[in-house]
């Protein structure tokens, strides 16, 4: 049987993943929320913008769907396209006292973050921020992991961003048809579709055990070995890769985001240096800052646990849902050399790519999403096992423009499911950026962290060669790759 698909090509059902993210919602401790923060170099204007939103909305279906979760658990959650959609809720603009700063969009971008979304709504709104210094503006979308991850984010939001200030008008897709579906209807639609779901769910049983036992046969040993190794291989991706570290180990409900800029040819510069790639140098960076921090606090540590999203994303893929895994690694921060460090992480990471179990988590997320909410967040530490996450989010190379207004820098703020710091490194128009945001009962002087963030990427881009490019803490008035071209 195969699965049912809207007018843009996207499954109508939640995948197991995809629900796990949207039950989250309802805990603040585990919200999926994430959090796109374009700096503009102009205020567009306001009816520009909002039908910008409403045009993309009309391709991206994502944008204009809510989800609907069955009363009694008789059929998967579905997507349907909102009846009761209001753009004028979903595109909002505010200002701030002039001149607005980046610590204060920062800021209101925590509030956004910590704040629960209107799961009976489509999970997103996109905000207008007026005042800023330098007359620039800012553009913050907010939007729940369930949609989609990182990198199906910009595929999907790409149609939003045009390639000259003022391009000729694009015609706007028909207004798609919205459907009225409630919990109880979708909880009977399941209860009348449960016997074909039941022989279809046989007939597979019965194909793929007849598969597999012709495997077996064909090749009892090979078929053994295959089993062994693989439990072998989820063992190793679901074991925590080291001990946590103490001075991390707090958690509470306060969070606070720094950011830094470096140009990407810098990055790449410093990782070809050291035989690594761009990601390699951003977590060694990473590390080299919580080695800092650590010794400066007086609490050297050889290692802590950090978690790496890999996309899993083939170019059939559509630009919904999430499609990525996790690996640990054993973050080297008690290494002093950059370049050892960079090749300690590169040496991890290939074996962890290389692991059989390496999608273990789309494996177990069908068991996961349907234990009750207690033990599903009794069991959030067992697999949340890292004091640090850090994604890689390449974006778009070339300038853009957001209805009328040139993007000069984009940041991306990420979740805090169990962590104590979600890191995320942004590609866009030849500048880096990376956005670190962290638990304050895990980070407790921020002004110190601050330091450490920008001495640990400098002592990676001093790789590069002499003189040594530097990282650049954010700022409206310096210049950003868009502005340097």
């Amino acid at each position: 049987m195969g699965k049912d698909l809207n007018a843009a090509g996207l499954p109508v059902e939640l995948s197991a993943v995809d629900y796990l993210l949207h039950r989250g919602e309802a805990n603040p401790r585990t919200r999926s929320g994430i959090l796109s923060l374009e700096i503009l170099d102009t205020t567009p204007d306001w009816a520009r913008f909002q039908a910008t939103f409403e045009a993309a909305s009309r391709k991206a279906l994502r944008l204009r769907e809510k989800v609907v979760v069955p009363t009694l658990p008789t059929a998967p959650a579905r997507w349907v396209v909102d009846p009761d959609f209001n753009i004028d809720y979903h595109v909002r603009r505010l200002r701030v006292a002039e001149p607005g700063t980046l610590r204060e969009l920062l800021d209101l971008a925590e509030l956004m973050l910590q704040a629960p979304m209107d799961t009976s709504r489509p999970l997103w709104t996109a905000t207008l921020v007026e005042g800023l210094a330098d007359g620039k503006a800012a553009a913050l979308l907010h939007m729940s992991h369930a949609v989609t991850d990182g990198v199906g984010g910009m595929e999907m939001f790409g149609q939003l961003y045009d390639l000259e200030r003022d391009p000729p008008a694009r015609r706007v897709a028909p207004l798609p048809v919205p459907k009225d579906l409630s919990p109880e209807d979708l909880m009977r639609d399941g209860l009348n579709r449960l016997p074909g779901s039941l022989l279809g769910g046989v007939r597979e049983l019965v194909t793929g055990s007849a598969r597999a036992a012709t495997r077996v046969v064909g090749d009892p040993l090979g078929a053994a070995a295959g089993i062994v190794d693989y439990a072998r291989s989820s063992l190793r991706m679901m074991q925590q890769a080291t001990e946590p570290s103490p001075l991390l180990r707090r958690r509470s409900l306060s969070s606070r985001t720094e950011t830094l800029d470096i140009d990407l040819a810098d990055l790449h510069r410093a990782a070809k240096a050291a035989q690594g790639s761009i990601n390699d140098a951003y977590l060694a960076g990473m590390c080299g800052a919580l080695r800092r921090y650590h010794v400066a606090l007086g609490v050297p540590i050889a290692t802590l646990p950090m978690a790496v999203p890999v996309n899993l994303r083939t170019g059939t893929d559509p630009a919904g849902g999430n499609r990525f895994t996790g690996v640990n690694l054993a973050a080297p921060i008690g290494e002093a050399d950059p370049a050892t460090r960079i090749s300690k992480i590169r040496a991890q990471m290939t074996q962890r790519r290389e692991e059989r179990a390496l999608g273990l988590l789309g494996v177990i997320a069908p068991l996961l999403s349907v234990l009750p909410t207690p033990a599903l967040e009794s069991l959030e530490g067992s697999v949340i096992a890292a004091d640090v996450q850090a994604s890689n989010i390449p974006m778009y190379p070339g300038e853009t423009y957001l209805a009328g207004a040139k993007v000069l820098c984009q940041y991306g703020l990420g979740p805090l499911p169990g962590v104590a710091m979600m890191a995320v490194l942004l590609s866009r128009n030849g500048l880096c950026t990376i956005s670190v945001r962290y638990d304050r009962a895990s980070i407790t002087d921020e002004t110190l962290f601050a330091r450490c963030l920008q001495e640990g990427f400098d002592e990676v881009l001093a790789l590069a060669g002499d003189p040594a490019p530097r990282s650049r803490p954010t700022s409206f008035t310096a210049s950003t790759g868009s502005e340097r071209a």
